[in-house]
């Protein structure tokens, strides 16, 4: 009998029937397993396989030959891997639990499950994310300014008391003096509108009547309705005392009382800081109205030239600064009251806003000692009367309201630095009729019935 390496013909894998492959594990010995070798055992049984499977049967004529079996890699990378993985949970575990670790594991979590992080509320749906956006459109800011009504409050600045050409019903002593020239009748020329300007400025008007006047027919506020899309207010001079300090500061011997004007800085200031909570319910009320509107809250103009050269009649030219200082922190007060509301407005992601429009320097080479003013100086009495500051004194000509309204164009075509958002359901229900039935509020004495023919301004009452 020849041995594997006598003969290459050993090397030929012989035809053999069904359980010829088999017979080497047949064999085995039965170990109470079902003929399954023993773990503690494996290495030998393997050997004396590796040695049994390459001799050959005498009288047989065939070979058994043991096929290297595939299941056992199988396992082996299983159980590796489950390994690994148990490896990684008590990491996990460990490093969770220590402090100085913590963050960073966090973080590899994170990024393994796709940004939920422990502690994390899991990720909207494309479906549940439009779900909660659909109750409000992003717009820009001039169509978020024109899809409704325009409505127009403030004292004489926004009224034009000044600028001529008066509404005859407002032209009167105690009235508005709701001027042609006025800039919200500027604005409302100058854009389409899908709504009707509603102007109720009102000379000699205060913040604090605004809202001591709410529940009446006299209140401006209530003008304000559910679709309104801008409001544009000029309001707090009066609140100030501008005109009546003025009045101290000029007509007085300059001579003999030369610190007039600064004497009345307390006093002020003290007004001053009141009206930052005057101002803030007053817009409050506005957006509660109408929350789709944006809400334009304009300042007041410098009166006196930057750096003035000489005297204004009695006012001496630190006269001239300080009250062009007391204008530009009046306008600071107002400014910062307004990004102070509108943060309360975008922090609880509502929908419309409030803006300050600064105007101080749109008079600018224009001021009240100019040789084309655009502001209305001091009125001289008959002769022996001396100074007369009345009503229109240091107020905008048609000229200066030309210039506010270019402020305010500005700031409605340009918007807040922020998203606008209108109500969804307001852009799709608003409609012509809505819009007229609404000028003037709930309790305007005239009511909509009044307005003009062919969709113009509303007949205002003349009671504001």
């Amino acid at each position: 009998m020849s041995t594997r390496g006598d003969d290459p013909s050993d090397f030929d894998e012989p035809e053999h029937g069904p359980g010829a492959v088999e017979r080497g594990r047949d064999e085995q010995p039965d170990d109470g397993t079902g003929g399954a070798p023993a773990h503690g055992n494996s290495g030998a049984e393997q050997n004396s396989e590796d040695s049994s499977a390459e001799q050959t049967s005498e009288g047989s004529g065939a070979t058994a030959v043991s096929r290297p079996s595939r299941k056992r890699p199988r396992t082996r990378r299983a159980r590796i891997a489950l390994y690994s993985a148990a490896a990684l949970v008590l990491l996990l575990v460990v490093t969770m639990a220590v402090p100085a670790t913590r963050d960073g594991v966090t973080d590899l979590w994170c990024d393994l499950t796709g940004g939920v992080c422990p502690g994390d509320p899991p990720p909207l749906t494309e479906e549940e994310q439009q779900e909660e956006l659909d109750w409000r459109v992003r717009v820009e800011p001039e169509e978020a300014a024109l899809w409704g009504n325009y409505v127009a409050l403030g004292d004489s600045y926004s009224s034009g008391d000044g600028a001529g050409d008066y509404d005859p019903s407002t032209a009167e002593p105690g009235g508005c003096w709701r001027s042609e020239n006025a800039y919200p009748r500027l604005i409302s020329e100058e854009y389409e509108f899908s709504g009707t300007l509603a102007f109720f400025a009102c000379s000699s008007h205060k913040g604090e009547d605004m809202l001591s006047r709410l529940g009446t027919p006299e209140s401006q506020i209530e003008r304000v309705t559910d679709h309104t899309s801008l409001v544009t207010i000029g309001i707090g001079g009066n609140d100030l005392g501008f005109i009546p300090v003025l009045r101290t500061c000029m007509v007085r011997m300059p001579i003999l009382d030369n610190t007039a004007c600064v004497d009345q800085e307390e006093e002020i200031s003290d007004r001053m800081e009141q009206f930052e909570e005057t101002l803030t319910q007053v817009l409050e009320e506005i957006h509660d109205r109408a929350p789709d509107a944006r809400i334009l809250v304009v300042g007041y103009p410098r009166l006196f030239p930057e750096e003035p050269t000489g005297m204004y009649y009695t006012l001496s030219v630190n006269d001239q600064e300080w009250l062009n200082t007391v204008a530009r922190r009046f306008n600071e007060t107002i400014r910062d009251t307004v990004y102070r509301v509108d943060g309360d407005v975008y922090g609880e992601r509502d929908v419309g806003s409030a803006e300050y429009v600064n105007v101080f320097s749109s008079l600018n080479g224009y001021e009240v000692s100019a040789d084309e003013a655009w502001l209305n100086g001091i009125v001289l009495g008959e002769l022996g009367e001396g100074l007369e500051v009345d009503r229109a004194s240091f107020h905008p000509t048609a000229e200066g309201q030309m210039s506010m309204a270019e402020r305010v164009r500005s700031q409605i075509e340009e918007g807040p630095e922020r998203t606008l958002y209108v109500t969804r359901e307001t852009l799709e229900q608003v409609d012509q009729e809505i819009l007229r039935s609404e000028l003037g509020g709930p309790l305007d004495p005239v009511g909509p019935e009044e307005e003009v023919a062919d969709g113009g301004e509303a007949e205002e009452a003349g009671t504001s």
